[in-house]
C-alpha cells in the first residue's frame, strides 16, 4: 500500500519540476525607488521597492514625485525620473551562449542610461527606442527627455 503512494508523490515531483524550470530570469534588480514609482507587469501595478526584481517586459512608471534608479544584470544603469515610463521591451545577456539583447522603450518623461556589458560585447543588440527615434548605443552614458505629444 506504501509503494502507489511514494510513487505518486515521485510523479507529482516530476511534473512539477518542468513548471520550476519555466520561471524567468529577473534581468535586474531596483537600487532607488521613491515617491510614486510602480512597476507594471501583466496588466498590473505594484510599487517599486529597492531590491525588487524586474523583468523583460515590465514597464517602470513615476509619476510628479517619482523616481527609479536600476542595476541590470550586465551592469547597464537605468534612472528614470519624475512622470516618466520606460519599457524593457527585451533583455538576454548570457555571455555563454553569446545571446545578447535590450529594448529599452522610453514612452515618455526622463531617463538617464550608463551602457553595461552587453553594449561592450554585442553593441548592435543594445537599442533605446523613443516615440521619434531610435538610438544605437556603442557604449556610452545618455539621457533621453520625451516631450508628451
Amino acid at each position: 500500500m506504501t509503494t502507489p503512494r511514494y510513487l505518486i508523490g515521485v510523479l507529482v515531483l516530476a511534473s512539477a519540476t518542468p513548471v520550476l524550470a519555466q520561471e524567468p530570469a529577473a534581468a535586474g534588480r531596483i537600487r532607488v525607488a521613491s515617491g510614486s514609482a510602480f512597476i507594471v507587469r501583466d496588466g498590473g501595478s505594484v510599487p517599486a521597492r529597492q531590491g525588487q526584481p524586474v523583468f523583460q517586459s515590465d514597464a517602470l512608471q513615476t509619476g510628479a514625485d517619482g523616481r527609479i534608479g536600476v542595476l541590470l544584470n550586465d551592469d547597464t544603469r537605468l534612472s528614470i525620473g519624475p512622470s516618466s515610463e520606460v519599457r524593457l521591451d527585451r533583455f538576454a545577456y548570457a555571455p555563454a551562449s553569446d545571446n545578447f539583447a535590450m529594448v529599452l522603450q522610453v514612452v515618455r518623461g526622463v531617463a538617464a542610461y550608463v551602457s553595461g556589458r552587453i553594449a561592450k560585447l554585442a553593441p548592435d543588440a543594445v537599442r533605446l527606442e523613443t516615440p521619434a527615434a531610435i538610438v544605437g548605443v556603442r557604449g556610452t552614458s545618455l539621457a533621453i527627455r520625451v516631450e508628451p505629444q
